[in-house]
């Protein structure tokens, strides 16, 4: 029994007695511990994968109120599926637009005119189409109207709203939510604006006052606020009013009228029409040569009248 005990210890010892024994064991200790480091890093990456699912699902809880949060930087578009098929029948009535483009922005109505608020949207086959959400947000109103085609209003941050009108088979409903792109409605026709044909007649409005669609279509829902507070910076510049005022100030005009009757300019004129002065510096300077007002001079009259003298007395002598 010790001689078959001792045979095991003694072929360990043999193989430890190699050369390649020792190098042999450092490789498979640095197999076993690398293998055990990317366990370790497997298990922490499942960990890991494992917290971001579950943060996404938890996110998915919140993903309505994220799309409020995140509507402004939305960029707008055009609430129609495919833009480069429409066109606008009618455009947005500009108080800055020359004569002939209000004309046309017109809206001829049961013998009125009324200026369009938005742009009336069409397909260039005249066909009818899916209306989409021009941004993110929530239906505020939905309401049958005959007269103006039936409308959906949608409602974002900062006072902005969409409108969408002649439009049928309404979607949504008041209180839902939204997404940009989303179909809402099916373009329609409205009494308001037949001529249109089918299409929607689409809005943006800002604290209730229209603005034009086209001004913002493929920009930000932010460049809304930025541009309606320039046009209230233009609007309340009393310095540049004051300066305009400046301009037209009452001392310009005194000046004016200061000219206008300024007695002793007349004077000076009446002087200038009635200068005794001229005439006495005319008589001066004849008095000066020694003439009369004729042009004679008494001097030479008086000597050629001696000479003459003198002669007849010679003669007589």
């Amino acid at each position: 029994m010790r001689e078959e005990e001792k045979k095991p210890t003694s072929t360990i010892r043999r193989i430890l007695k190699q050369r390649w024994a020792l190098s042999a064991i450092y490789i498979a200790s640095a197999a076993i511990i690398l293998a055990a480091a990317f366990l370790l890093q497997n298990s922490f990456d499942d960990s890991a994968k494992d917290g971001k699912e579950e943060s996404a699902e938890t996110g998915k809880n919140y993903g309505e109120p994220s799309v409020e949060v995140n509507s402004n930087l939305e960029t707008i578009k055009m609430p129609v599926a495919d833009a480069d098929k429409s066109v606008i029948k009618k455009q947005f009535y500009d108080v800055n637009a020359d004569e002939k483009a209000q004309e046309e922005a017109l809206v001829f109505y049961n013998n009125r005119y009324e200026q369009n608020k938005g742009i009336d949207i069409a397909m260039e086959d005249g066909k009818s189409f899916d209306v989409k959400a021009s941004l993110s947000g929530n239906v505020t109103k939905v309401q049958d109207d005959a007269l103006l085609g039936n409308l959906v209003e949608v409602e974002h941050e900062d006072g902005v709203v969409t409108r969408y009108q002649s439009v049928k088979d309404i979607k949504v409903a008041v209180g839902d939510k939204v997404k940009q792109g989303q179909a809402i409605a099916t373009a329609g026709k409205s009494q308001i604006n037949e001529e249109a044909g089918v299409h929607v007649h689409f809005e943006i409005r800002k604290d209730n006052i229209a603005l034009n669609p086209l001004d913002f279509v493929d920009k930000q829902a932010s460049a809304i606020q930025s541009a309606t507070d320039a046009e209230a910076d233009k609007e309340e510049t009393p310095a540049v009013e004051g300066s305009e005022a400046d301009k037209e100030t009452p001392a310009v005009e005194g000046s004016e009228a200061d000219k206008e009757e300024t007695p002793t300019v007349e004077g000076s004129e009446a002087d200038k029409e009635e200068t005794p002065a001229v005439d006495e510096t005319d008589e001066s300077t004849d008095l000066e040569s020694g003439t009369d007002e004729e042009g004679s001079v008494p001097g030479e009259d008086t000597t050629e009248e001696s000479d003459s003298l003198k002669d007849s007395l010679n003669q007589s002598n």
